[in-house]
């Protein structure tokens, strides 16, 4: 894999091992599609790094098998047919040595937030593992990239490094690209500020991980899908659909029903299990 120079990657400042991660599914849909390829990169405090795969190439691709068939539309962007993964593992075979990996490790990636961490969190809950937000940073690079030049993955690699991206659409490549754009972002963007739409000063972006965590929140979503997110006062509202803006203990209360609609529609588990402990927490 990429060798990353030991004196770059203290750029980083970790106080626990931070996971560079990128996914490749059958589709867009928490709720319903599937993870069919996978790639990691941890970054210990001392400065190791371990890779899965531990190479690039075909034949070290991480392939999972969905257990539904992979949509034409979407081989034809990351090139990954049916007969790819047929004799593959599921990802519940991969979960508990996946969740070893992560374990105690903030996580990163190119529009993770809204994207691969919500879908990594469902893969583990349907294989019957707790994954949780509690304790880790969400390092979101693209977050970073749209905040301080405002574009995708290929072209923040051509920006930030002076590279073309070989493989885009590679879990294992576009992890390592994401990895070296964000080691260039912290050391272009040190003392840097802009002026953003709003006429907001943004910047300079912080090396700490825990304001860097800030820094790329742009909500703070209470499940992973943001159906859901956090008013300034901490309360939970809706955000989405007839309720959106509305407090969820307030929608709950004067419609009962809605948590039921929830509960037996077709969204994210992460996103059902949030809601019940709001309504247990009504009391």
């Amino acid at each position: 894999m990429e060798q990353f120079n030991p004196e770059v990657l203290r750029q980083l400042k970790l106080r626990r091992p931070l996971v560079i991660f990128d996914l490749e599914t059958t589709g867009t849909d928490v709720a319903t599609d599937r993870i069919i390829e996978l790639a990691m990169i941890r970054i210990d405090p001392d400065g190791t790094v371990t890779s899965k795969p531990a190479e690039r190439g075909a034949g070290n691709r991480l392939l999972v098998h969905p257990e539904r068939p992979i949509p034409l539309e979407s081989s034809a962007v990351h090139g990954i047919y049916d007969a790819d993964v047929e004799g593959k593992p599921t990802f519940r075979q991969y979960a508990k040595s996946m969740a070893a990996f992560l374990e105690g490790c903030d996580l990163g990636g190119f529009n993770s937030n809204k994207f691969d961490v919500p879908f990594l969190a469902e893969e583990f809950l349907r294989a019957g593992l707790e994954f949780t937000l509690e304790g880790r940073n969400l390092i979101d690079v693209q977050n970073i990239f749209h905040a301080m030049e405002q574009r995708t993955l290929r072209a923040a690699y051509a920006f930030y490094c002076g590279k073309e991206l070989d493989g885009a659409h590679e879990a294992l490549p576009d992890a390592e690209a994401t990895l070296e754009i964000l080691l260039a972002q912290l050391e272009r963007y040190r003392e840097s500020t802009v002026l953003d739409s709003r006429g907001n000063v943004v910047g300079p972006v912080p090396d700490d991980m825990d304001r860097l965590h800030e820094f790329c929140e742009r909500q703070r979503f209470v499940d992973f899908a943001g159906r859901m997110v956090y008013r300034e006062d901490g309360q939970p509202e809706f955000n989405f659909g007839k309720h959106k803006g509305r407090l969820v203990a307030d929608v709950l209360r004067a419609e009962p029903s809605y948590y039921s609609w929830m509960m037996n529609g077709d969204f994210p588990m992460y996103t059902k299990r949030a809601l019940t402990r709001i309504r247990e927490a009504m009391g």
